[in-house]
């Protein structure tokens, strides 16, 4: 396939926008074929994606969310990035795999999961991970069955307040355990090589947000309540930098205490499979330009 269109329900927001290879549409804004911002080696993923040689990372643009508190909003919100091919993707997978990447990483690819998928129909010969927001369909997830060895979504919020507030999103609870699960049916329980880098399985990342305690303790109980100890990673982020023109609780960073009866509270509930970010994780230098190196 070379050319398409389509009607977009691929995300839960089923906003039926046409999808053709120019023409951008719906929530997200973008086209059919993927817009790439950046291609390239990342050192800052959990260190079981990241390693020593670094991941593959591919940050597309647009995004089913489009959160008030996003880093990315260069390419998240303003669009910033280059159209391309199927072909020319496959052929970045291809160069970052040469480059020694641990793995392929998709960041926000959900809108651009057909031409995803296809481009995968070749495998780039190391794990792909998808890394997501984690507001997906299963059904969506479903078509990426054998092609995906690792999901790395976001469970941002338990809140649906929270989520209407800051993503637009108040059923994003929902969608997201619900895609989470299918994720963990694909995959399964985490499995790694023999130095320690992951093949197979799903990391839960979880961004604490100031004030919201209650809600990281939400997000917790239900992966507590969910999963085995061990059969997912949990990854309690603590990097939330604010973002220019923000509002209300978000113009603070999270605090030390915060951040210590989060810790306390993921401990306790044991789920100590994973990662844990200090405060010096907040900085702004840890989010890379968008300078459509590698596209």
């Amino acid at each position: 396939m070379t050319a398409f269109s389509f009607t977009c329900t691929l995300c839960p927001r089923r906003c039926g926008a046409p999808r053709t290879e120019t023409r951008g549409g719906g929530f997200c804004g973008m086209p059919s074929l993927p817009v790439v911002a950046r291609a390239a080696l990342h050192y800052w993923e959990e260190p079981c994606i990241s390693g020593t040689r670094g991941s593959g990372t591919v940050f597309f643009s647009g995004c089913s969310l489009q959160c008030v508190f996003c880093q990315n909003g260069s390419i998240s919100r303003e669009h910033f990035g280059r159209s391309v091919t199927v072909s020319r993707l496959r052929e970045i997978f291809r160069e970052l795999a040469d480059q020694g990447a641990h793995n392929i990483n998709l960041v926000t690819p959900t809108h651009f999961t057909p031409a995803i998928r296809e481009a995968l129909e070749e495998s780039p010969g190391v794990p792909v991970v998808w890394n997501s927001g984690g507001y997906e369909l299963p059904e969506t997830l479903r078509t990426l069955e054998g092609r995906v060895q690792i999901y790395l979504p976001d469970l941002k919020y338990a809140d649906s307040l929270l989520a209407a507030q800051y993503s637009g999103a108040p059923d994003y609870f929902e969608a997201a355990t619900a895609a989470i699960q299918e994720m963990f049916r694909q995959v399964g329980r985490c499995m790694f090589d023999g130095d320690g880098m992951l093949q197979r399985g799903v990391i839960i990342r979880h961004l604490l947000l100031p004030g919201a305690l209650e809600n990281t303790k939400q997000v917790l109980d239900w992966i507590a309540d969910t999963f085995a100890p061990g059969e997912v990673l949990v990854s309690l982020m603590s990097q939330y930098t604010p973002q220019q023109g923000a509002e209300g609780l978000l113009r603070r960073r999270v605090t030390g205490a915060e951040i210590r009866a989060a810790r306390a509270y993921l401990e306790n509930l044991g789920l100590t499979s994973g990662y844990v970010q200090d405060s010096s994780s907040a900085r702004e230098e840890y989010t890379p330009p968008f300078d459509l190196t590698g596209v």
